[in-house]
């Protein structure tokens, strides 16, 4: 992807979309309105949209629990998502998914997932299809360090190189798995150590720097396409708020005033193309705006929705072919 100002202002406008949609859902959740658990992703900005800026319609991601921000990021409709995270007919998955299980075939996303480390055989599926088909496309697992130890997230590395998948692994490490710190948890420093024992390339990158996140993915995603296999790109930052809704987070200490004051990865994109002259600072405060708008309505959308009735239980839940 080359950087024209046009690219760079929608990448600015993905990240600015999923910090929005993230601080508000945080705001409205306190309500006690929305349904369910609440997984956040600000401040991991920047692996989202880094990563998805290589990816076009012919590839796919798998997520997580945590999925909100690789949503927005590959296009799926924040207004939509909204709803579904409120539980209404209108949501994207019709209300029944809720906040974990956000998903849009249509626009390459296969789901977020509560299942830790659900991801990886999915993605791996959807690769090997790509592969026969000879779309060129490829496919991307994002999980967090506690998946990194679970049993599917390595068999589907291993299965990956053997099969010459394009897949793409990108281990997002917010340091802790729930409340476990991943310095106890895992055996390596880094979690992209584990590459070589599966033949595949590991790499390390600032997860509060979107052009390192991007350049790594380019990387990762040419290889795929070229037939080189899959790669395993360990992404280091930290999440803005708990695990979940309510978490106490006493185990934490001061990283992440220090994250946000110091680290924060929108501010550190503005810094980056202002000084280079590469868009302007009003350029960014129109989509600071328009943004927000955005998620105004789509809460205030979402409230005003049916929710699913009875009749809707059944439906939904197989294919017709």
């Amino acid at each position: 992807m080359s950087a024209t100002p046009e690219r760079l202002l929608e990448s600015y406008r993905i990240m600015r979309t999923i910090r929005d949609f993230e601080e508000r859902v945080h705001k409205e959740f306190a309500t006690g309105e929305i349904p369910g658990f609440v997984h956040l992703y600000a401040g991991e900005e920047a692996s989202a949209a880094g990563v998805c800026a290589n990816l076009d319609d012919r590839d796919a991601i798998a997520s997580t629990h945590r999925g909100h921000g690789h949503c927005i990021a590959k296009g799926v409709d924040p207004v939509a998502m909204m709803a579904e995270i409120y539980g209404r007919a209108t949501g994207a998955c019709r209300g029944k998914g809720g906040s974990m299980h956000i998903a849009d075939l249509d626009k390459g996303m296969l789901g977020a997932n509560g299942i830790v480390g659900g991801g990886p055989p999915l993605v791996c599926g959807r690769a090997l299809g790509s592969k026969l088909q000879g779309t060129g496309g490829v496919a991307v697992a994002f999980f967090g360090d506690g998946a990194s130890n679970q049993g599917t997230t390595l068999e589907s590395m291993n299965l990956a190189t053997v099969w010459e998948l394009p897949a793409i692994f990108v281990a997002e490490n917010n340091g802790y798995a729930e409340a476990t710190s991943s310095t106890w948890s895992v055996a390596c420093d880094d979690i992209a150590d584990r590459a070589g024992g599966f033949g595949m390339p590991g790499v390390v990158v600032d997860g509060f720097d979107y052009f390192a996140v991007h350049e790594a993915a380019g990387e990762a995603v040419a290889r795929a396409r070229d037939g080189g296999g899959p790669t395993l790109i360990e992404v280091k930052f930290t999440r803005y708020f708990g695990h979940f809704e309510g978490d106490q987070q006493t185990y934490r200490g001061g990283e992440v005033n220090e994250a946000r004051e110091n680290l924060d990865c929108l501010k550190r994109f503005r810094e980056r193309v202002t000084s280079a002259g590469e868009l302007r600072g009003e350029q960014l405060d129109a989509v600071d705006r328009e943004v927000a708008d955005l998620v105004e309505r789509a809460v205030q959308e979402a409230k005003a929705a049916p929710t699913p009735t009875a009749d809707d239980l059944l439906t939904d839940v197989y294919v017709s072919y």
